[in-house]
Order: C-alpha cells, then structure tokens, then sequence
C-alpha cells in the first residue's frame, strides 16, 4: 500500500515507520529537517522535506506521491519538558498544526486522491463527567488549562471526518516511552508510544470514525479500538 506520512520524524512517527516497512508498505515520509530525512532514507523510508504550511509545496509532494492512505501524526512540541515557558510557547503552534496544517493536508490529499485519512488527536479532551469517557461524550470546549489545544484538536477531527474520505480519529492518550516526555505512565489516560503505533498501522485497513487509543486504566474507554481495530495497548516493539 502506498502510505504517506506527515510527521514521520516525530515521537510515533520513529515507532510507526519500521512498522510500516516490515508490512511491506510503500511509504513516503515527510518531515522539515534534512537530517532526518536522510534518517528515514537509511531506514528505507522514501523522504520528503516539506513544512505543512506551505500549501502548494505540500500539494505536489503528496500528489506525487500517490498515496491510497494519508497519516497525520504531526506535532510541534519540544522533545524534552523541561521548561514550562518553552512549552507554554508551543501550545498555539501545536494548534495551528492542527487547524491550518490539517486544512492544507487535507486539501493536498484531496488532490492526490487518497481514499483513506487517519489523523492523530488527544484522549485528554473531554468534558468533565464520569469515567471511562467513551467517544460519543462530549469535549471540553468551554474551559481548562487545555482549552486552545482542545478547540484545535476539535477543528481538526471535524475537518478530517467531513473531508469526504474514509476518516479515522486516533485518539491518543498522553504518550510515554522511547522519544516521549516520560519512560512510564505519569499522566492520565497515559499511553505506550508503542502502541500508539501499533493503532496507526491497524487503522490502515481496518475501522472507520472516533477510536480512544490509550492503556487499559479506566479513564477512557478502548473498547471500540480493541473490537473493530484490534487494539492491544500492551504491544511493545
């Protein structure tokens, strides 16, 4: 299958492309550093070397590359939390990846023909009631320390589910592992980057809408994601 990936140097996306090659899939990665781009063509990874806001760029990349299915698992976070200030700053930039940058993903896949589009969102968005939150309660969209990054993802999820593709939601819990902000579960619903892409690669033939993707905790509820995508939150690589 021919997969192109946005964000494929990030925290999942380092997880999820060995994965996709040892599937056998035809995968083009983009990312905006040219180190990693020569990263991910040692790792057999055909690179692309775009930023998501340049829309025309971004257009003739996926249309070249010819995807049946276009992965959203872009973020601009830093890599290490270790200044609030330095995070604090990164919060609207994150969200204007997931409002402007879905539009012009979605545009540029649109264009490209793919059939089927999965987008990386937050299990951590719902509105204050009782647990497990399932994907049919609503989100906080009125108030909370999270407000700009839960309006943004809101946006995004709308975007990607009337795009008029096959539409998956990957709503991922906070992550932890390899390459995350914490070796074990410390937030809650916590989530293995691991199995975070283990969610990706099934949801490239299998499932369609809102999925919570996080470990079995009580907090959301994974049923949906274990039954219709065959989700295991113990998967490891």
């Amino acid at each position: 299958m021919r997969i192109f990936l946005a964000g494929a140097s990030g925290a999942i996306g380092r997880r999820l492309t060995p994965l996709l090659r040892n599937a056998g899939h035809d995968v083009t990665g983009m990312t905006r550093s040219a180190d990693a781009a020569r990263e991910l063509e040692a790792a057999g990874i055909r690179p692309s070397v775009v930023d998501v806001f340049d829309a025309e760029t971004l257009k003739r990349a996926i249309v070249a590359a010819r995807p049946e299915v276009v992965m959203h698992q872009l973020t601009d976070l830093p890599r290490v939390l270790d200044d609030e200030a330095q995070l604090a700053a990164a919060y609207p930039r994150n969200a204007r990846i997931r409002t402007e940058g879905t539009r012009n993903l979605v545009a540029a896949a649109r264009a490209a023909a793919a059939r089927r589009f999965i987008v990386q969102s937050v299990a951590f968005a719902y509105a204050p009631g009782k647990e497990p939150y399932a994907e049919t309660d609503p989100l906080n969209l009125v108030d909370g320390p999270r407000l700009v990054t839960v309006r943004a993802a809101a946006d995004m999820e709308d975007q990607v589910l009337k795009s008029g593709m096959e539409a998956i939601v990957l709503r991922y819990g906070l992550l932890y592992g390899p390459g995350t902000w914490s070796e074990g579960p410390s937030r809650k619903p916590p989530l293995h980057v691991d199995a975070a892409a283990q969610a990706a690669l099934l949801a490239l033939t299998r499932g369609n809408g809102i999925y919570n993707v996080a470990d079995d905790d009580g907090t959301v509820s994974i049923e949906k994601a274990r039954k219709e995508l065959g989700f295991d939150p113990a998967f490891r690589l």
